[in-house]
């Protein structure tokens, strides 16, 4: 994967959600869209089941990424 980063404008608020509920285990915002970003992408994502996906997408649309 290239080291080459992009700036992103998303809502304080919801940075600041994710942070909260999220901080413990990614430390920073920026680890925990990567690690997201990162699974919905890979190819493990299309072995996931439907149910799986579905939970997925439910948690970002609830966070307002989707």
């Amino acid at each position: 994967m290239s080291d080459a980063m992009r700036d992103l404008r998303l809502p304080q608020e919801l940075c600041e959600a994710a942070e909260q509920r999220f901080g413990k285990r990614f430390g920073k915002f920026e680890d925990f869209l990567v690690y997201v970003l990162q699974r919905l992408v890979s190819e493990d994502a299309e072995q996931m089941d439907q149910d799986e996906q579905r939970i997925i997408e439910d948690r970002l649309k609830d966070l307002g990424y989707i």
